[in-house]
């Protein structure tokens, strides 16, 4: 799970999430959506996939990202419970 609050942890990932929640991109059209370099946004894109919260799949000469929102909606149940902790 600290992978996932690393790669949450930066705007820009924040960001891709958020472009990928309303529809599945290539890295090209994420790109379009930055002003910084491709490599740049590849790099992002391998954090995200490395805690899990995109999925990659290549489909031609295309690879195509979506977000996972089973983990996101974990991390988010988990959130949840310490705020709702009671101390004694």
């Amino acid at each position: 799970m600290s992978d996932v609050w690393k790669a949450l942890a930066d705007p820009t990932r924040r960001r891709i999430l958020e472009l990928l929640k309303k529809n599945d991109m290539t890295a090209g059209e994420i790109a379009d959506n930055f002003n910084m370099t491709k490599p740049s946004i590849s790099s992002h894109l391998n954090i995200l996939k490395q805690a899990d919260l995109v999925d990659a799949q290549k489909k031609g000469q295309n690879v195509i990202y979506s977000i996972k929102t089973s983990v996101i909606e974990d991390a988010l149940n988990l959130l949840s419970n310490l705020a709702g902790r009671k101390e004694d």
